[in-house]
């Protein structure tokens, strides 16, 4: 069975002209379908809305940045002071090792007076008879046994 060619073109055509009838259809049937399902609750904000909060915004960013700005210098504030600090310690640090190195040198200085006090107490006295009863005097400057002064 064969269809003669005037008949098949114009047929072709109605086909292919109602497949496009029918596709569009279908869209519109689906956004209305879509539309109905997902309504637009509210409005979409106006020009004029948009651009108040764009300033509102823009206000916002300029106190942040100032706030940033001032957090910026007293971090330098605190940076500087806390290298003083640092270089306080460095010099007390010196200081007590130098203080340490005096007491040091203090110990072994009264260690030896120690022996040698103790050197001059254990010897028997050079003077004997009366010099060394005059040695002995009521009124405070005296020396004491070891030869030193009171008042020292």
């Amino acid at each position: 069975m064969s269809v003669p060619v005037r008949l098949r073109r114009p047929a072709v055509l109605l086909g292919v002209v109602l497949a496009l009838f029918a596709g569009a259809a279908t869209i519109r049937a689906a956004a209305a379908w879509t539309a109905a399902s997902a309504p637009l609750v509210s409005k979409p904000p106006s020009v004029e809305a948009l651009q108040s909060a764009l300033a509102a915004e823009q206000a916002r960013s300029i106190a942040l940045q100032t706030q940033l700005d001032e957090l910026t210098a007293w971090s330098t504030d605190l940076t500087a002071a806390l290298q003083a600090a640092r270089d306080r310690i460095a010099e007390d640090a010196s200081q007590a090792e130098a203080l340490q190195a005096s007491l040091a040198a203090a110990k072994a200085k009264l260690t030896t007076l120690e022996r040698s006090i103790q050197q001059a107490g254990a010897a028997p006295p050079a003077v004997s008879g009366p010099v060394a009863a005059v040695g002995r005097t009521g009124d405070g400057d005296h020396e004491d046994e070891h030869g030193e002064d009171d008042d020292d």
